[in-house]
C-alpha cells in the first residue's frame, strides 16, 4: 500500500472508486471481504490517503463494483496516472537518504512526472495499419470482453480514449532501467559505485535512444556531413519506459536469497518497499523474478509507435551462491493469474514465451507482439524470468519502429546494471512468524 500524498491524479483515482462503490451499494466490509484486505485499508483507498501498489486489487474491486469495461479502462487509466505522480515524487527524497529504510508507502523510481493536456490522437506512422489499431482498447495479456477481464497486472496493457498518459522523463542514455537494485552481481560493470553493505542507496535510469533508420543516399537525399560540419542532431526518442524489478506475485508472494543468517535479517517488507529492502540485505531474486515494464509515447507530434519484439540478454551464468531463502509471504493468492512473457534463462538462448493466464476460471489472452503505443495509450509489459540452475545477469531489449526511425531500448536494473536472478534449490527456505517476531524454518 502506498500514500498517495493527496495529489490531484490520487485524489481523481479515489473518486472513481467511490462512485462504483456507491453505485453498488456494498460497504466497506463486504468489499473488504471480496477482496481479501482490510477495511480501513480500503477506506483509505477510496480517501485518497493510500494507493494500491498493483492495479490487481483495484481491477477485484471494480468487478465486485460490477464495473463495465469502460470504467474498468478508465480507473485503470487513472491509478496509472497516480502510481507515476507518487513514484516520481517520492524519489528524490530516497536519493538524498541513501542509508535509510524507505518509509512504508515509498517506491523508488529514478524518473520524473509529467502529464500533458489530451490530445487527438495523430495518424499512425509509416508501417503502421490504421485500422489494426485505430480506436481500440487493447490489453495484451488480459483482454477479455468483460471487465473481468481489465486488470493491470497482465503482461501488457494498452488504455486508450481517455487523455493523455503519464510521461516519464528520461536522461539520454539507452537503457529503461528498474526502480530499484537487488544486490550486485559480479559482471557488473567496475566504473559502477557499487553500494556498501547495509548501504540502502540505489541507482536507476529510464531512457532510450533512437537508432534511426539512415536515408539511403541518391539524388534526393541531403548530402553527408563534410569534416568540420555540425553533425545533425538525434531524432527525439519517441518513447519512454518506468521499470519496477520488485514485483511480487498476488502482492505479497516472493522469495529473495540472502547471504546473512536468520537473526541477522529484519522483518519482510511490504512489496512497495522492497526494492529498498533488498538493496540493505543485498539480497537476491530466488528463482523467480517478475519484471514490469510501462511503455508509452513522449507525447504530440512524435506519431504512433510500433513495439516490435522482446528479446533476452543474459551476460553471466555462475553458480548459484549458498545462501538462504527467505520467503516475504507464509503464503497467499488470488484468482488472478496474470498472463505473462515467460523466460527460462536456463535455456542456452532464452526467448520470451507468451503465456496466457486465467482469472477466476475464465482464460486470459497471452501477450503478442505487435503492438501500438503512444502518450494516450500506455503499455505495461509483465516478464516473469525463472532459472533451476544458475545465478544469471540478465537484460530485456524492446525493438521498436516509429515515423523517426528504428531502435532498441534497453531495460535493465539501473545505470546499466543487469537485472539478476538465481536458483535457490535445495537451499534453506526461512519463513517470518509474525507472533514470534522472528524467522524460522
Amino acid at each position: 500500500m502506498e500514500r498517495s500524498h493527496g495529489t490531484g491524479e490520487a485524489e481523481n483515482f479515489a473518486r472513481l472508486m467511490r462512485e462504483l462503490k456507491e453505485r453498488a451499494g456494498l460497504s466497506y466490509g463486504v468489499l473488504a471481504r471480496r477482496l481479501h484486505t482490510s477495511t480501513s485499508t480500503l477506506h483509505r483507498y477510496c480517501n485518497g490517503d493510500a494507493l494500491p501498489v498493483e492495479f490487481a486489487v483495484v481491477d477485484r474491486f471494480a468487478r465486485a463494483c460490477g464495473a463495465s469495461a469502460r470504467e474498468a479502462v478508465e480507473l485503470h487509466r487513472a491509478w496509472l496516472l497516480a502510481d507515476a505522480r507518487r513514484r516520481a515524487g517520492a524519489e528524490p527524497a530516497r536519493l538524498a537518504e541513501p542509508a535509510r529504510l524507505a518509509e512504508p508507502g515509498a517506491t523508488v523510481v529514478v524518473a520524473s512526472v509529467s502529464v500533458p493536456e489530451p490530445e487527438p490522437e495523430p495518424e499512425p506512422g509509416p508501417g503502421v495499419r490504421g485500422p489494426w489499431y485505430r480506436r481500440r482498447v487493447v490489453v495484451f495479456g488480459a483482454v477479455g470482453a468483460t471487465a473481468a477481464a481489465l486488470a493491470v497486472t497482465v503482461a501488457a496493457v494498452a488504455v486508450g480514449g481517455w487523455g493523455a498518459a503519464p510521461a516519464v522523463s528520461a536522461p539520454p542514455a539507452a537503457s529503461a532501467s528498474a526502480s530499484g537494485s537487488a544486490a550486485p552481481s559480479p559482471s557488473a560493470s567496475a566504473s559502477m559505485a557499487e553500494p556498501p553493505p547495509g548501504s540502502g542507496s540505489l541507482s536507476g535510469s529510464l531512457s532510450g535512444s533512437p537508432q534511426a533508420s539512415a536515408p539511403a543516399s541518391g539524388p534526393g537525399s541531403p548530402p553527408a556531413s563534410r569534416p568540420g560540419s555540425s553533425a545533425p542532431a538525434p531524432a527525439p526518442v519517441p518513447i519512454k519506459a518506468a521499470v519496477r524489478s520488485h514485483v511480487w506475485a498476488a502482492g505479497c508472494d516472493h522469495a529473495y536469497l540472502i547471504e546473512r543468517g536468520p537473526g541477522a535479517v529484519p522483518a519482510p517488507p511490504v512489496e512497495a518497499d522492497a526494492p529498498a529492502w533488498a538493496a540493505v540485505q543485498r539480497a537476491v531474486h530466488a528463482g523467480t523474478q517478475i519484471v514490469e515494464v510501462t511503455v508509452h509515447g513522449t507525447g504530440a507530434g512524435m506519431g504512433a509507435v510500433v513495439l516490435e519484439d522482446l528479446e533476452v540478454r543474459v551476460a553471466a551464468r555462475r553458480t548459484p551462491p549458498a545462501w538462504n531463502v527467505y520467503q516475504m509471504s507464509q503464503g497467499c493468492g488470488g484468482g488472478l493469474t496474470p498472463a505473462v512473457f515467460a523466460v527460462n534463462l536456463d535455456a542456452p538462448r532464452p526467448l520470451v514465451r507468451p503465456v496466457a493466464g486465467n482469472d477466476a476460471g475464465g482464460p486470459v489472452p497471452a501477450p503478442a507482439f505487435p503492438m501500438k503505443v503512444s502518450a494516450a495509450e500506455p503499455v505495461v509489459l509483465r516478464v516473469e524470468a525463472t532459472t533451476t540452475g544458475c545465478d544469471c545477469d540478465w537484460s530485456l531489449d524492446l525493438r521498436w519502429t516509429g515515423p523517426s526511425g528504428s531502435g532498441t531500448l534497453r531495460i535493465d536494473d539501473g545505470g546499466g546494471r543487469p537485472l539478476r536472478t538465481s536458483a535457490a534449490t535445495g537451499r534453506p527456505v526461512y519463513g517470518y512468524a509474525t507472533e514470534q517476531g522472528r524467522w524460522g524454518r
